[in-house]
């Protein structure tokens, strides 16, 4: 990035909301093309937003800002970016590049003595699997069955509970219940 053009932009300059709008809209039109079948034009759009500066913004955004493990460094040793940081990051993030290694933590299990392995990427590579998760999340929307609620964006437990609550509630249901001798 070039100095003239880096001091004319500045992360705390950055429109948030306007950028978000302007990803929304590509993400609702993926998802109308997904729900209409039209494999070609969720394709093109895809393409398009995950080339988008704006989505590229949001992606390190998420990841540098509002994600609650921003300060966990992968292989890489960077726990946290500066907003001066976090510009260059915008323009470096490529699918086409190979990703970094990621770091193994061991997590002991509860109740156990058991651990379980955990991998933390680089915070570059975050960002990318937040990009691609910002371009296939409409898709997949547009082809989810509409009662089924674990892990979905905007479904919660709440929500899962009242729908079945709305389909039992009117009449009597029996529901068997198998118990295991422990």
């Amino acid at each position: 990035m070039n100095t003239a053009i880096e001091s004319m932009y500045k992360w705390s300059d950055i429109n948030w909301r306007k950028l978000e709008r302007s990803v929304f809209k590509l993400q609702k039109r993926i998802f109308q093309a997904s729900n209409r079948g039209d494999v070609k034009v969720v394709r093109r759009l895809q393409k398009l937003l995950i080339s988008s500066r704006a989505a590229k913004a949001l992606a390190v955004r998420r990841v540098t800002q509002d994600n609650t493990g921003k300060k966990t460094a992968g292989v890489d040793g960077l726990k946290s970016l500066t907003p001066k940081q976090r510009l260059p990051l915008v323009d470096k993030i490529k699918l086409s590049n190979k990703v970094k290694p990621t770091r193994r933590i061991w997590i002991p299990k509860p109740g156990t003595e058991e651990k379980r392995p955990l991998g933390i990427p680089t915070i570059e590579d975050r960002a990318r699997q937040a990009l691609v998760k910002l371009v296939l999340e409409p898709e997949w929307e547009a082809r989810f069955e509409p009662n089924s609620y674990g892990f979905r964006p905007g479904r919660s437990c709440h929500d899962a509970i009242e729908a079945i609550f709305l389909a039992i509630h009117s009449k009597p249901k029996f529901v068997r219940t198998y118990a295991r001798n422990i």
